[in-house]
């Protein structure tokens, strides 16, 4: 049996995104179904859906219906929609903790993004999905504040990484300017919305789509890999 053919798979994304995780739900069905075809190297870039959000974030439904004109109502039912693709995927964009439930927020998230760039470059691609999934879950999940500076480091040492190198991270302009070149590369790739991915380099994938359509476009971009 030959071995998997490798693929590197760059994934610009933002930690609010419903469809983000909806994205990764269902790339992750594909790859297990591709599992003896293709082994995919997943990075993760920084996408800000809201960079002028403000500290204090918005209540969700609120921020839905302000941002694409729509009534509460819409608001609301564009959520379900959200939730049942979700399912399908997966994931769960559902609160799971303790009642009563926090208030679902948006929040402004380049700090997270700053950790996000820093655990790539730093402690490799897989332990950069660690954390990226931790913070999809303290977010939809746990509906943690992840716009607060004490949040993200307990997030980050909840998923193994050390408290004080997070923290210097967090204090570093150098990762601030790498999260705001991770977004001139999405402008420089027509990349408006997100989840965009982009395989080996080359072969742009956009939106949350099935898992079919990603396995297949997966197979694609390999067949025409050199050998």
């Amino acid at each position: 049996m030959t071995d998997p053919r490798k693929l590197t798979i760059d994934i610009w994304s933002d930690v609010m995104c419903p469809w983000c995780l909806v994205g990764w739900g269902n790339l992750r069905q594909a790859l297990d179904e591709l599992d003896v075809e293709i082994a995919a190297e997943l990075r993760w870039h920084a996408f800000e859906l809201n960079p002028d959000m403000a500290p204090e974030g918005e209540e969700r439904t609120a921020h839905i219906a302000r941002k694409y004109g729509r009534t509460l109502e819409q608001s609301r039912g564009v959520q379900g929609q959200m939730r049942e693709a979700a399912e399908r995927a997966g994931v769960s964009l559902d609160y799971e903790g303790e009642e009563p439930a926090p208030e679902a927020m948006m929040w402004n998230t380049f700090a997270a993004h700053k950790l996000l760039v820093w655990a790539g470059d730093t402690h490799g691609y897989a332990r950069q999905t660690d954390l990226k999934l931790a913070l999809f879950h303290a977010h939809f999940n746990a509906r943690r504040p992840i716009g607060e500076r004490a949040v993200l480091l307990d997030i980050a040492q909840e998923t193994g990484f050390d408290r004080a190198e997070a923290e210097v991270a967090l204090d570093s302009s150098e990762w601030a300017h790498k999260v705001r070149a991770e977004e001139r590369a999405a402008y420089d790739l027509n990349i408006t919305g997100v989840p965009a991915m982009v395989v080996e380099n080359a072969f742009m994938i956009p939106g949350a789509q099935s898992p079919q359509v990603y396995a297949d476009a997966l197979r694609r971009v390999a067949e025409k890999l050199p050998a």
